[in-house]
């Protein structure tokens, strides 16, 4: 393709961004990183773009915005892009994943309070929430998105149905310690630094990271809408080679994570301790029980590129998962609606101008928390397939 044999080709001719300014809003967590220091260390310059970063409320927010054209992209929920594109959960419209931005980092907080009653782990929750003394109240972030995913197929795996057996709310991130300090929930999944957040504070404790439900599950995309990609190819180029050469930028180095949770941690994005997002950004993992462990799983941006391909896969187990808890009335076309979503021509583009390496398949296997085995190969068998579901 013309202008792939040097980045700077991008700037001028054919190959130049439509767009050279462009608003991308994301949610104060960690896992925001990638867009702000694509940002605050101009990567963005080297691809022919300008990368205004936009500090959003909630995901909700977030979904309008990008819907209306406020926000030209965002750091979002994968399972929110999907909830989109199929009309679940909102306004309905053609949505786009340029590319994943980072696996692992989330987790599943219990109050204090559940832990005097026993409950410190899946197995002794779902004994207490056997014991029907009152309703359990659980929090999660959007309800098509990657943490009612997480929460839901954990409880699940310990026979906890999340429709059935306990009251689930949605609450933004930034939001998730403060209502669990005044008793609004006993349990939330969220991103980190609100899970160490909550630990630090006294109120909480870890019952279960997200690596452990998924090793390398995928979590934020960056995404936009399909209108914006068919105008602007050569910005969602842009913006990808860019967010990708940021993430690259931070894996490569524990100097680098100090230096992007330093910068993460101001008022203007995440607005917290440093230290309380840096531990478990190096994987430094204690769980308010007395139980510290270095996590080699923890969160990653890069990986050698292994993170940020958008695999079809990926996407298909959202639809999966929208289908066991009954969003979806009806199984959709899972691989078609993920070859409609995930840009896998826009990544390609981005991962050769940034020079990162593809994966030899658009599918991946894993083995998840409750021994079963998601592959892609039939979506539909495995949607049913669960015990606990809708």
């Amino acid at each position: 393709m013309a202008g792939m044999t040097g980045v700077n080709a991008f700037a001028a001719g054919s190959d130049a961004p439509e767009k050279k300014e462009v608003r991308i809003g994301f949610i104060p967590l960690t896992d925001c990183a990638s867009v702000v220091m694509a940002a605050v260390n101009k990567f963005d310059e080297k691809y022919g773009i300008k990368i205004i970063a936009t500090k959003e409320a909630s995901w909700a927010s977030v979904r309008d915005k990008l819907v209306n054209g406020e926000l030209d992209a965002a750091h979002v929920l994968y399972g929110l892009v999907y909830g989109v594109h199929l009309g679940i959960g909102g306004p309905k419209k053609d949505m786009a994943v340029l590319m994943n931005i980072n696996h692992n980092g989330q987790a599943i907080t219990l109050a204090n309070q559940l832990k005097d009653k026993g409950a410190t782990d899946g197995s002794s929750l779902a004994a207490l929430i056997a014991k029907k003394e009152r309703e359990y109240t659980f929090a999660q972030t959007f309800p098509t998105g990657t943490h009612a995913m997480w929460l839901y197929y954990w409880l699940g795996a310990h026979g906890i149905n999340p429709m059935k057996d306990v009251k689930v709310i949605t609450v933004p991130p930034p939001q998730m310690v403060a209502n669990m300090r005044v008793g609004n929930m006993d349990g939330f999944c969220v991103g980190e630094p609100w899970n160490n957040r909550a630990i630090m504070d006294k109120i909480g404790f870890t019952a279960a990271t997200t690596q452990d439900i998924w090793t390398d599950h995928p979590e934020k995309v960056l995404g936009t809408t399909a209108e914006f990609v068919q105008k602007n190819p050569n910005t969602a180029r842009a913006m990808t080679a860019a967010i990708l050469e940021a993430g690259r930028w931070i894996d490569a180095s524990l100097a680098n994570k100090q230096k992007t949770a330093e910068t993460i941690a101001q008022k203007a994005y995440v607005n917290t301790d440093t230290d309380v997002i840096v531990a478990r950004m190096l994987g430094r993992y204690e769980n308010g029980l007395g139980k510290s462990w270095d996590d080699k799983n923890h969160m990653k941006f890069f990986n050698d590129g292994a993170v940020n391909f958008p695999y079809l896969s990926d996407g298909m187990w959202f639809m999966s998962q929208h289908k066991r808890w009954g969003l979806l009335k009806e199984h959709p076309k899972y691989q078609e609606v993920a070859k409609q979503v995930n840009r896998i021509d826009i990544y390609k583009q981005a991962a050769a101008a940034v020079g990162v390496a593809l994966p030899k398949s658009e599918m991946r296997s894993h083995k998840l928390i409750d021994g079963v085995v998601w592959d892609g190969k039939d979506p539909k068998k495995y949607a049913d397939g669960f015990k606990v579901k809708a």
